[in-house]
């Protein structure tokens, strides 16, 4: 058994790993757009276009005031969290943005994803489905442990993945 001492909730996780802290020692750099990948595991397949462009508007007059998380890979980085920062700074041609660069196991990546989106913008239906399956065959959860990872019941999550046995056409619309 790991001496790793698990994470009780997302909102756990987010604390542990301090995704919206600059710890010490840790430097801001400054990373080209160019290099960065969005997150493989990002359980949002739709992103509130308004809302991004009121985001690009706001870094194209004061900055990016938060640095994005990284986690380098073998062509670059992907994004751990900021994908809406990220995108924003593309819109109004940012060529770098402010960075952190952690490393995490892949598993982690994904976990940190659905936590970090559950927690801020509502994901639809669908999303959210998708999101619970990547991390539960990711981490090896059951249904039970991941209900008590993301605050919910176990109703909601066995409820919320049988969404993604609807046809392909109802869960698009």
């Amino acid at each position: 058994m790991s001496n790793e001492k698990k994470a009780r909730t997302f909102t756990d996780l987010l604390q542990e790993h301090h995704i919206d802290d600059v710890l010490e020692g840790e430097i801001i750099e400054e990373v080209s757009l160019r290099d960065i990948k969005p997150n493989p595991f990002q359980p949002r397949r739709i992103f509130d276009e308004e809302k991004i462009n009121e985001l690009a508007q706001s870094i194209k007059e004061h900055g990016v005031f938060q640095p994005i998380i990284l986690k380098r890979v073998k062509n670059g980085f992907i994004i751990v969290s900021g994908e809406r920062r990220f995108r924003a700074s593309q819109i109004v041609g940012l060529k770098t943005i402010p960075s952190i660069i952690r490393q995490y196991e892949e598993a982690k990546v994904a976990e940190i994803a659905l936590a970090e989106n559950l927690q801020r913008e509502n994901l639809t239906p669908i999303e959210e489905a998708e999101a619970y399956k990547i991390v539960m065959s990711n981490l090896k959860l059951t249904q039970n442990e991941l209900a008590e990872k993301v605050g919910k019941s176990r109703s909601h999550v066995t409820n919320t993945l049988g969404l993604l046995n609807l046809p392909e056409e109802v869960q698009n619309m």
